[in-house]
């Protein structure tokens, strides 16, 4: 007689644990179907321009205007790129260390774009929708059969479901990136850029899989949500090598500058002991001196790191990204005076570039001569006028104002701050209350905090609700 009873037990349980199975596939698929923004953004003035200037021919040749495709860095060693639901691509510091060359990554940055213009982040909901709406049926279905007693075939009908909508939005994922390999293809060869490069990416992706022991047969490609390395190699290698730009060189400025982003990055993300072994001291190149500058400044050694950086500038002594790394470690060595000519000088140099104006104000603030705080202010509303995204930046110029006891702006400057920084909402929302009450109602900066006690009052409201 206890058998019954045990069945429907289980009966009764096992529709329970399946759907929390079915959640948490369910939430895999929407974690899929949106990339993960957790990740610090690494912003450098050198940097930038270099990926402004390697995207913009790609821009271009699919059809849009240079600059309408931003590049960012993230503070990631993963190999790995990804584009967001706007004209916008990620790009972790491990991708940068790992391709060799610049037109590796202006390969990668090809099928990014191919992402963008086939508005895969937007249309991968649809593969997620179709994929939902399988599980479902099978859950259904299967929760029947239990219920009709028959446990075993429902509990199957269940796993099965939950496989093929597994393998439906795999599918889907693989379809869009052959799509973008062939988009990434078209676009590099509009830009005249050759596709080794290209090529030669997938080659590495391609030896890590032999490295991590990958299997390469057609039922692992069915489990990704890419196609496989060596089947991508040879679908492009047919469409690069009878592209005209197939011989074409690469650019020679293009890749001097990316491989002094390279080591500098390196010398910023690696620990200084690898960084010094990588680039000893018996390698005078530009990109070795620009790695062990930044080593031996995060190794506390400050006197060789500005011998490094004055070596760089014997080189070329208009250079403002060396003239602004000499001010960099000055300022962080707890020098701020003597960091102002050269970062006066690298700011004229740049145009006054916002990243590197940012700094030369907060060299500014940093002496604590309130002779300098005019300029700093002047120095950094510039920055945020050319840059508004720049929380450094506004936390920078708040201090100005409240320094000068304009508080209802330096609140403003702190209601951007924290409405620039992500989970900062409920700050970013009292600053701008702030702020309104002491700026003259109707005017700009009045207007503007309104603007951000809009947005971040909605985003209070989003979090609470969903607590």
């Amino acid at each position: 007689m206890t058998a019954l009873p045990l069945h429907r037990t289980r009966a009764v349980r096992a529709p329970r644990h399946l759907i929390r199975i079915l959640l948490t596939m369910l939430a895999v698929l929407a974690f899929a179907a949106r990339p993960a923004m957790a990740q610090s953004i690494l912003r450098d003035a050198e940097t930038e321009q270099l990926f402004r200037d390697m995207m913009d021919p790609l821009t271009v040749a699919a059809g849009l205007q240079p600059g309408q495709v931003r590049v960012h860095l993230l503070g990631d060693a993963s190999i790995n790129a990804f584009v967001a639901g706007s004209q916008d691509v990620y790009v972790f510091a491990g991708l940068i260390e790992a391709a060799d060359t610049a037109e590796e990554v202006q390969g990668v940055l090809a099928h990014e774009l191919g992402h963008i213009m086939g508005g895969h982040a937007i249309r991968i909901n649809d593969g997620a929708k179709a994929a939902t709406g399988i599980s479902i049926l099978s859950l259904l279905l299967g929760a029947a059969a239990i219920a009709a007693g028959g446990g075993e075939a429902g509990m199957g009908i269940m796993m099965a479901g939950q496989q093929a909508a597994l393998g439906k939005f795999l599918a889907f994922s693989r379809v869009q990136e052959s799509t973008a390999d062939a988009a990434g293809a078209q676009y590099l060869s509009a830009a005249g850029i050759s596709g080794r490069g290209s090529l030669a990416f997938f080659k590495k992706l391609q030896n890590l899989e032999f490295r991590y022991a990958v299997k390469q047969d057609d039922d692992q490609a069915y489990g990704r949500t890419h196609p496989m390395s060596g089947d991508r190699i040879q679908t492009l290698r047919e469409v690069y090598v009878i592209d005209p730009a197939w011989e074409k060189p690469a650019d020679p400025d293009i890749e001097r500058r990316f491989q002094r982003v390279k080591a500098k990055l390196s010398g910023y993300m690696t620990d200084p002991d690898r960084t010094l072994r990588k680039y000893p001291e018996t390698d005078i190149s530009i990109p070795a001196r620009y790695a062990r500058a930044y080593a031996w400044h995060r190794s506390a050694y400050p006197q060789k790191a500005l011998a490094e950086v004055e070596a760089l500038l014997a080189t070329d002594r208009d250079d403002p990204y060396f003239l602004e790394l000499e001010g960099q470690i000055l300022l962080e060595s707890g020098r701020p005076k003597e960091a102002l000519p050269p970062l006066r000088e690298a700011v004229a140099k740049s145009r006054s570039q916002p990243l590197i104006a940012a700094t030369l104000g907060h060299a500014l603030i940093a002496t604590e001569d309130p002779a300098n705080f005019a300029e700093a202010e002047k120095v950094l509303r510039t920055a945020v006028a050319l840059d508004n995204k720049n929380p450094f930046a506004w936390y920078q110029l708040g201090i100005v104002y409240a320094n000068k006891g304009d508080q209802s702006r330096a609140a403003l400057a702190s209601a951007e701050r924290y409405n620039l920084q992500g989970g900062q909402a409920a700050l970013a929302l009292r600053n701008a209350e702030m702020a309104m009450q002491g700026l003259p109602q109707g005017s700009p900066d009045w207007i503007r905090a309104q603007d951000i006690s809009l947005v971040a009052r909605a985003e209070v409201e989003r979090t609470r609700k969903r607590r």
